[in-house]
């Protein structure tokens, strides 16, 4: 296998084995980001915060994208493993995903920009959405592969892309992506909830991927509501309601999802944690008040301390040297 030849600060590095699941962090700095935009319209915060943070998302997703494009010319074989990994693959689909989210992240400053990249954000995430769904319909696969990453590329992608199509002023292309990701989440929610319930426990390193069973219902509301206007309606309230379901019994697991080390997949979490605060922070802006203006404050500082925990954490395993442990793609199986 080929070393990247990749150079930072005159140090020499092999890059090649970063994940495509490392694209998550993106989706988690970008969400929460986005909260404090919507909270500095509601609270008059101050501006900056929410935008450094948009920044340092951009920043990683230039950063891991070049890492990942260095790993298909110089580590393919690694690459080619991950994309028929059964489970790992479906991590893939954050690539495409999160330029689309970095299109909303630039959409006030590059208007032409944010076009192009949603464009070619939602093309490449529909392509594997499609494609990997195809997979899936032709049968034939284990039982215990199934896990919450089976929603990232045809559920978090069509939410994803109805938000930014709709902040773009494409709403009827918003209310198809909405559609694509709406459906696909109940034909898959029944499929996953089967296998946590009747096969073995998820094995440890791949326990964190639970995290993404909070994404789809606040996802789902925050792109409900992209596509509607006015005070939120009882459909948007089930969503989020279901949403919050979904964060107590995460709460709950706590002490056995939290039984392996620290790790990069953490970050799994993070977009439904910041999901479920815009979610609410949403609900404010369109009019809602008395105990949801409450619970808005509530989310908002808990995603800050959720997210920024992460972070800190991640960091210090960049700076120890442990960010990436060896053998990645043999830990699952």
């Amino acid at each position: 296998m080929k070393k990247s030849p990749l150079k930072f600060a005159g140090l020499k590095a092999d890059l090649s084995p970063v994940p495509a699941s490392f694209f998550g962090i993106v989706l988690g700095l970008a969400g929460l980001g986005n909260c404090w935009r919507v909270a500095t319209k509601l609270w008059h915060l101050p501006a900056w915060i929410g935008e450094s943070i948009m920044l340092m998302a951009v920043a990683v997703w230039l950063l891991l994208l070049m890492l990942y494009v260095s790993k298909w010319l110089w580590a393919r074989e690694e690459a080619l493993a991950e994309f028929k990994h059964p489970i790992l693959c479906c991590f893939i689909g954050l690539v495409p995903l999160s330029t689309v989210l970095v299109a909303l992240v630039i959409l006030p400053y590059f208007h032409e920009i944010a076009i192009v990249l949603f464009v070619v954000g939602a093309l490449g995430q529909l392509s594997f959405g499609v494609y990997r769904s195809g997979q899936l319909w032709m049968g034939g696969r284990k039982p215990e592969t199934t896990t919450p990453v089976l929603y990232l590329p045809t559920v978090a992608g069509g939410f994803v892309s109805a938000i930014v199509a709709s902040a773009l002023g494409y709403r009827e292309f918003g209310v198809l992506f909405f559609g694509m990701g709406m459906f696909s989440w109940i034909a898959l929610e029944s499929i996953i909830m089967q296998r946590l319930f009747l096969l073995e426990a998820l094995p440890n390193p791949l326990r964190p991927t639970l995290g993404i069973q909070l994404a789809p219902p606040v996802v789902g509301c925050v792109s409900y509501l992209s596509i509607t206007s006015g005070q939120p309606d009882t459909f948007a309230q089930i969503l989020f309601g279901y949403g919050l379901l979904q964060a107590l019994i995460l709460l709950r697991l706590m002490p056995w999802l939290f039984q392996q080390p620290f790790a990069a997949s953490y970050w799994a979490f993070t977009f439904g944690i910041a999901a479920l605060s815009l979610s609410s922070l949403r609900f404010v802006e369109r009019g809602m008040t008395g105990a949801m203006e409450g619970l808005a404050v509530l989310l908002f500082i808990g995603a800050n301390i959720a997210i920024g925990s992460i972070a800190l954490g991640t960091l210090r395993l960049l700076l120890q040297g442990k960010l990436l442990p060896p053998g990645i793609l043999a830990k699952a199986p």
